[in-house]
């Protein structure tokens, strides 16, 4: 045989063929669904690797809300993928994002019908489920299409109850009656949940006081050794405090409560009942967070003295109300939480009065206030009034952002005074602080 004529010998394929599997695993790890398939068609080794449990724990699952081409075969790879590899996963997050039309909304819930039977076949690993935004209040959502996506839920649910830890329905905005019956399919049949983490952040409708109904309290009662639970205003009550006390007591750590402006939150709630949580959850921190409810009068009826507030956000969303004041809360309500607060968060429209000064002393008197961000109207001066009191050892602030609105198109003015407190204080924000501020037109 001529020696030309010879097959040529085989080239050396190279690190890649000699690299171990955990770390082929770790760069499969940072490519996309198109990627690793192309990947696995690659060897035989590759192939195998392709189906390690690692590579598959974390899912988010995106459905658009909009009908589009491009979006069209969404439902279709949701199906294919929890086929393929849904009994590896760990994490779960579903979102569909603003349904356009009732036919998307059905076309989401037959796709969520057989994604969620199948997860509930294959898969004993799942310990976290995200479902946010759903909105299914809206007109979008037909009865039936509702009744059949909450009975398809619900069924998945006491499926995967007894080893579920975390669950998120931020946005559900569901009718009492489907809210409790969707929580109590979590501690289907053993009468209690093993789930430590929920969130039940806008899970109820609008302008529903389920503080008043008894069964949400019997409901909630179920769940045992919570640690984290937030969920809004409206569904808090002395009954509902009293059975947080004796059934998640020992574990709970964080109490995450919103309050918005359509939400009714005038009932009455006794200091007596979260004295008595907070003495025997000694790890307890309540962080609040308001939206549009900022008038004195009804923010001192929430924020009882007897609350350990760890951090507490206070946002206007551009409202304006010139019969409004933010001085009487800042002056009088919030230091009564020094000892205690963390973080606070300020974004509100305070054209018609300065509070530079009160947000300063407010600063001051808080010493263990770690976290600090404020839009609003304020002199750029105040920044360095802040700087210059960390400087001097008066707080001990890690993050310091702040937005100061201005009533004119240029900021130029602002924008170069600021530069220069930043250069006088560059070493001290270099070392300690996470810094942003700027000046911004607010008209």
């Amino acid at each position: 045989m001529d020696e030309d004529s010879q097959p040529p010998p085989p080239q050396d394929q190279g690190c890649w063929a000699r690299l171990p599997d955990v770390c082929l695993r770790r760069v499969f790890w940072w490519l996309g669904d198109r990627d690793r398939s192309r990947a696995a068609l690659v060897c035989r080794k590759w192939n195998q690797t392709m189906f390690s449990a690692d590579l598959w724990r974390y899912r988010t699952i995106t459905f658009s809300g909009r009908p589009s081409r491009v979006h069209a075969s969404e439902f279709a790879s949701a199906l294919w993928y929890v086929k393929k590899f849904g009994r590896y996963l760990e994490h779960l997050e579903i979102k569909f994002l603003n349904p356009y039309n009732a036919v998307l909304t059905k076309k989401f819930q037959v796709t969520m019908r057989g994604l969620l039977a199948c997860l509930g076949k294959n898969n004993s690993r799942l310990r976290s489920l995200s479902v946010q935004h759903l909105e299914l209040d809206r007109l979008v959502w037909r009865s039936s299409t509702r009744s059949s996506f909450l009975k398809s839920l619900s069924c998945f649910l006491k499926k995967v109850g007894k080893h579920l830890s975390c669950l998120s329905l931020k946005g559900a905005r569901l009718t009492v009656e489907q809210g409790c019956g969707l929580l109590g399919a979590l501690s289907h049949p053993r009468g209690q949940s093993a789930v430590s983490q929920l969130n039940l952040e806008d899970f109820f409708s609008h302008h529903l006081a389920v503080y008043s109904s008894a069964r949400f309290r019997s409901t909630m009662a179920a769940f045992r050794g919570l640690s984290s639970l937030t969920l809004n205003y409206s569904c808090v009550s002395d009954e509902l405090l009293e059975a947080l006390c004796q059934s998640s007591a020992g574990t709970l750590w964080a109490l995450n409560v919103k309050c918005h402006i359509h939400d009714p939150h005038s009932q009455v709630i006794w200091g007596m009942s979260w004295a008595k949580l907070a003495r025997h959850a000694t790890n307890l921190k309540v962080n609040f967070f308001f939206e549009r409810v900022l008038k004195y009068e009804r923010l001192v009826r929430i924020l009882l003295p007897e609350v350990p507030v760890r951090s507490l956000s206070l946002r206007s969303c551009y409202f304006s109300d010139p019969d409004w004041s933010m001085r009487p809360t800042l002056t009088h309500l919030l230091p009564t939480f020094r000892h205690t607060l963390q973080k606070l968060t300020f974004e509100f429209n305070n054209h018609h009065e300065s509070l530079d000064e009160e947000l300063h002393l407010l600063v001051l008197s808080c010493r263990k206030l770690l976290y600090l961000k404020i839009w609003a109207f304020l002199d750029v001066k105040f920044v360095e009034r802040v700087l210059k009191s960390q400087e001097e050892g008066q707080c001990a602030l890690r993050t310091l952002k702040v937005r100061i609105y201005t009533n004119r198109y240029e900021t130029n003015d602002e924008d170069r005074t600021l530069r220069e407190i930043h250069r006088k204080y560059r070493k001290l924000i270099d070392a300690e602080l996470n810094y942003l501020v700027i000046a911004y037109p607010m008209m």
